[in-house]
């Protein structure tokens, strides 16, 4: 039995785990604490998320592995390699972000929501996000899916009395669970097949799959493709979104708009690229296609949302997040075609950093805006530069970034390191697809962003903005004008570090 034992590299696994114990100690104190200190709970997870965000600094000297087979220290569970460290910046940095919006909100809800709760399922759902991208068996990556989805259905319907989140959260659990099932299916198909559930493994063993099992295998691969594709929001499994969206409390809305996607696209390129590469033939053209069905249907339905319509603003930014998605699919498609996949990977980890910051920080604006106006529609963003310029300026930069249009620099600079991703693949229809796209993406965008400094109806309302909304919108601001100015420091991330 003492081979079995093994030692924990407790610094690689440092980020995931203090997420998880603060969110621990966050529901043992709300035991304890009573009803006018419970907004301590809302800066001690902030603090935390702040603290497992700093220990990816000491991982950054070299690639960490830890939880390995005995005998075999190449066959792994964890590896903290440089798309781990990246990813989980991009997870943990969201979830700070969620958590600075949430601390209004909870303040704003009069206790409609309980926050001893609500902080426990955000910091868990945080942790499990965190391990998903440095999973490196098939059992681990499961395990880290629902340790962050599970949470998430609950984040969504937590106001009470509330029956458009009731709703919004009762969708979203069903169609997760139905995905989640035929997920599992694919995988114990894979596993039956190859007899591994590490992704190394399985890559080298499905070369030389039994003729009898290549059907089976085949078929493994496809319906694993369907859970992951179901958490990227990707097209025909996209239909809990907007309503979702809807119903949440604005920064899960927005945490699920970021983290969320960071989940599923890190675990689509980690079955793809990394345990089935030999199977390109099959994943390639299939998320081509999804690629170019998610953008399209997504840009469409953001171009049909009517600005009058009740909460018109946060469906806009649903089915704009579900076209964004279609793009952050295209070089994952393209890996499948690219004799560089490595180059196509990093296109999408750079564009998924660049939406991360700019879609937080439009969620940011409209949870300020939704603070007088709780309808939140379009037509309520009008003369918003009248009674509130900075955040109208701020709000209008994150709209042209989302176009691809200066100033937003970094939006137009992350669109093009995904067209030459498709283009190098040899995917000119899809970069065409995608071209058609941005330019119908520009007219709504354009359109909300001319609202903004329109004269308003009447007297411009003042109002206090609070100071963790108000350091949500300048730090989402500060790192999108960052990134504009030196496009340069996400391109060094286009180097993955997964092979």
């Amino acid at each position: 039995m003492s081979t079995l034992v093994q030692s924990v590299d407790w610094l690689a696994i440092a980020p995931p785990t203090i997420a998880a114990v603060v969110g621990l100690v966050v529901l043992v104190a709300d035991l304890f604490l009573d009803e006018g200190r419970k907004a301590l709970l809302g800066w001690v997870s902030v603090a935390g998320l702040a603290v497992a965000a700093l220990t990816l600094l000491p991982l950054l000297d070299g690639d960490r592995a830890t939880f390995c087979l005995a005998g075999d220290p190449h066959l792994c569970s964890y590896t903290a390699d440089r798309f781990t460290l990246v990813i989980q910046f991009l997870v943990l940095g969201g979830a700070l972000l969620a958590a600075l919006l949430s601390v209004t909100v909870l303040e704003d809800a009069k206790r409609r929501i309980p926050e001893g709760e609500f902080w426990f399922l955000l910091l868990s759902s945080a942790a499990g996000a965190a391990l998903l991208p440095a999973s490196r068996d098939l059992a681990t990556l499961v395990v880290a899916l629902e340790v962050a989805s599970l949470p998430a259905f609950a984040l969504v319907g937590m106001r009470y009395g509330d029956k458009r989140s009731s709703e919004a959260a009762l969708k979203f659990f069903l169609s997760s669970v139905t995905a989640t099932t035929v997920s599992l299916m694919g995988i114990s198909f894979v596993y039956a097949s190859t007899g591994s559930l590490y992704l190394t493994q399985i890559a080298d063993r499905i070369q030389h799959v039994d003729g009898q099992l290549h059907v089976l295998a085949q078929t493994g691969v496809v319906l694993t493709l369907v859970g992951f594709a179901f958490k990227t929001a990707a097209v025909p499994f996209h239909f809990w979104v907007p309503d979702t969206y809807v119903g949440a409390p604005l920064p899960v809305a927005a945490y699920l708009s970021v983290v969320g996607k960071a989940v599923g696209f890190s675990g689509l390129i980690l079955v793809t690229v990394v345990a089935l590469p030999s199977y390109s033939d099959v994943w390639g053209p299939a998320l081509a296609a999804l690629a170019c069905l998610t953008m399209t249907v997504g840009n469409v339905g953001a171009l049909r949302q009517q600005a009058t319509r009740a909460y018109s603003a946060v469906r806009l930014l649903a089915w704009s997040s579900v076209g964004q998605a279609g793009y952050l699919l295209v070089p994952i498609a393209a890996a499948g075609y690219s004799k560089d996949a490595q180059k196509a990977i990093g296109s999408t980890v750079a564009y998924a950093l660049m939406y991360a910051a700019i879609n937080l920080g439009a969620f940011a604006v409209a949870a300020l805006v939704g603070r007088t106006r709780t309808l939140n529609r379009i037509t309520d963003y009008r003369g918003l530069y009248a009674s509130n310029p900075l955040a109208a300026l701020i709000l209008a930069f994150f709209l042209l970034c989302l176009a691809g249009l200066p100033p937003g620099i970094i939006g137009l600079f992350a669109k093009v390191t995904v067209f030459s991703a498709a283009v190098d693949a040899g995917l000119g229809w899809l970069a065409v697809v995608m071209a058609v796209n941005v330019v119908i993406a520009l007219f709504y965008y354009l359109q909300w962003t001319t609202v903004l400094f329109r004269a308003p109806e009447g007297e411009p309302e003042k109002q206090r903005v609070p100071a963790p909304l108000t350091a949500a919108i300048a730090l989402s601001g500060v790192l999108g004008v960052a990134l504009s100015g030196a496009p340069q420091l996400v391109l060094r991330f286009s180097e993955t570090g997964l092979f």
